[in-house]
């Protein structure tokens, strides 16, 4: 199956004239998860999203697949345990887009954890995450923990526990984890809108009226069964289903703020108490750090959630109480974002305490709804519902089909030869970036973010590079640039400086840079209008405003 924007004509055909076993609504984490491990097992599935993949949630989280050790703090044991354990099954299946990150977990007195219970709980997480051996918790000292980071708060340092997290490109682990599913035969688009449910005589589910948002052409789609993984929409979607149960969702925001090493130097990544008692992440990454995350009870629009001058403040005063000589204004955040999470409501509970758990419900018409869960549990998540499905098809239509084999199931670029060769690789590919007119750094940049799909950009920075056309662009961004359009299915600039590269967050210097020429080889290669271009290029600078200036509220 094709996953080219330039084909999106005939994918909307595929959607239209054929029938699925399954149709997914919402493309982040959660349901690509569902379409790779329905799509391996040999199920004919169908994927929409009525945005770009990943444009909600999952691409405004920490970007830490970790193992949720403030649940020990909630006594969620198997949580606990199961997502220590999927942390290591997701960076196996695609070390290219996760690393082990150590994290320093100051102790000051009064703070949320004491030397004793971090101690404990860092020991109980190791055993219940099945922690690898080498990357085990050790406790530090006092002057052990300011030489991993001079910049903690000195008043009250007990020492500190140190352990290992995981960093991941939310973003682009959703694409890798899609692609692959892609690649097992599933139908995905993006910009596609669900409209309404499709029901037999006997009041259930089978299919959905849908409309393509880009040419406004408004189609159907069979299936025999449908799931509901529409994350913060997933209410939204549920009410158009005449059988809907009385669970309630409620939406909280997370923020986080972007500022350069050079003003921020921070030298380790920590997770810090917050003087009201919540814990939050301040981690390193490419010259930068980012700082978060908020947690509020959220009621505005879904689809743009922006940090409001509360927010930075929060975040500027949490800095200020843990890096107490660290002289950071508003003026220095470079860039923000704000998610929204999708939790069961229990009433009476704070934002910070309502469970992360994921939750399915199955209506009386048949419909799946996924909510609540984790970027770190996507996998097992998937594995639980697609187990469901598989039932669901056996007892309907004596349909079988094989248990799940996504936890050695390599995503797309996953290739590498494993973890614990990916060094080498990129190394390997670095050097061989040279051969097709890359430096060797941008081979190397290549490499990593592409993992084993490198090759691709390569031969593409190759042929721009022989080409007679004026270049504009320099080759690697142009190779990133047409193997998105080409095989991550970008259909506009923010897609590419948002979710593909990630470089409005981290890099928004080069997103200024670069934006003007990228629309206009988008603009050519997707034949825009010049009415469609101004769109696209005044939604990228509106974008680009928001990253750094907080709304009132």
């Amino acid at each position: 199956m094709t996953f080219s924007n330039l084909q999106r004509k005939e994918i909307v055909e595929t959607l239209e004239t054929e029938h699925f076993e399954l149709a997914i609504i919402g493309g982040g984490i959660t349901g690509a998860g569902i379409a790779l491990d329905a799509a391996s097992r040999g199920m004919k599935v169908a994927l929409i999203d009525m945005q770009d993949f990943a444009a909600g949630t999952s691409s405004r989280s920490t970007k830490l697949v970790h193992g949720g050790l403030r649940y020990l703090k909630q006594f969620e044991i198997k949580l606990v345990a199961e997502v220590g354990k999927e942390r290591a099954i997701v960076y196996e299946n695609g070390p290219h887009v996760t690393s082990p990150e150590r994290m320093l977990l100051p102790i000051h007195k009064g703070g949320t954890f004491g030397k004793f219970s971090t101690n404990i709980g860092l020991r109980v997480y190791d055993f219940l995450a099945g922690v690898k051996k080498s990357e085990r918790r050790t406790m530090l000292s006092p002057e052990e923990t300011l030489m991993k980071e001079p910049l903690i708060k000195k008043d009250g340092l007990k020492g500190g526990g140190y352990y290992v997290e995981y960093r991941t490109d939310d973003a682009r682990l959703t694409m890798e984890v899609l692609k692959k599913a892609v690649e097992h035969g599933a139908t995905a688009i993006n910009y596609v809108k669900a409209d309404r449910f499709l029901y037999d005589h006997n009041q259930k589910v089978i299919g959905l009226d849908a409309t393509d948002l880009q040419s406004n052409h408004k189609f159907s789609i069979s299936a025999t069964k449908v799931i509901n993984a529409a994350g913060p929409w997933v209410d939204e979607v549920r009410k158009k289903d005449i059988t809907m149960n009385n669970k309630q969702l409620r939406l909280t925001k997370g923020v986080h703020v972007v500022i350069d090493q050079r003003n921020f130097p921070l030298k380790q990544a920590v997770y810090f108490d917050t003087p009201d008692g919540r814990m939050v992440f301040a981690i390193p990454r490419n010259g930068k750090a980012y700082v978060g995350t908020t947690d509020t009870f959220f009621d505005g629009d879904t689809a743009n959630p922006k940090m409001t001058t509360e927010d930075r403040d929060y975040i500027l005063q949490s800095i200020k109480f843990m890096f107490p000589n660290v002289e950071i204004t508003a003026e220095d955040i470079e860039s923000s974002w704000a998610g929204v999470r999708p939790l069961i409501f229990e009433k009476g509970k704070d934002p910070s305490e309502i469970s992360r758990k994921d939750e399915i419900w199955e209506g009386e018409s048949g419909l799946i709804t996924m909510a609540g869960g984790k970027l770190t549990g996507y996998r097992k998540m998937a594995e639980t519902v697609v187990d469901l499905v598989a039932e669901r098809l056996k007892e309907e239509q004596k349909k079988s089909f094989p248990t799940s084999n996504t936890k050695t199931l390599k995503i797309s670029g996953g290739d590498v030869g494993g973890s614990h060769n990916l060094e080498d690789f990129i190394e390997q590919k670095s050097e061989e970036g040279i051969q097709y007119g890359l430096t060797k750094e941008e081979g190397k940049l290549l490499a990593r973010q592409y993992g084993s799909n490198v090759d691709e950009l390569f031969k593409i920075a190759l042929a721009y590079e022989n080409s007679q056309k004026e270049r504009s662009i320099p080759a690697v961004l142009y190779a990133q640039l047409i193997y998105s359009i080409h095989e991550e299915m970008v259909s506009t600039p923010i897609d590419f400086f948002v979710r593909r590269t990630g470089a409005l967050f981290f890099d928004i210097d080069w997103v200024m840079k670069w934006k003007n020429d990228v629309v206009n080889s988008m603009s050519e290669l997707l034949s825009w209008s010049m009415d469609e271009k101004l769109l696209y290029l005044t939604e990228l600078e509106k974008e680009i405003k928001d990253a750094y200036i907080p709304r009132e509220g």
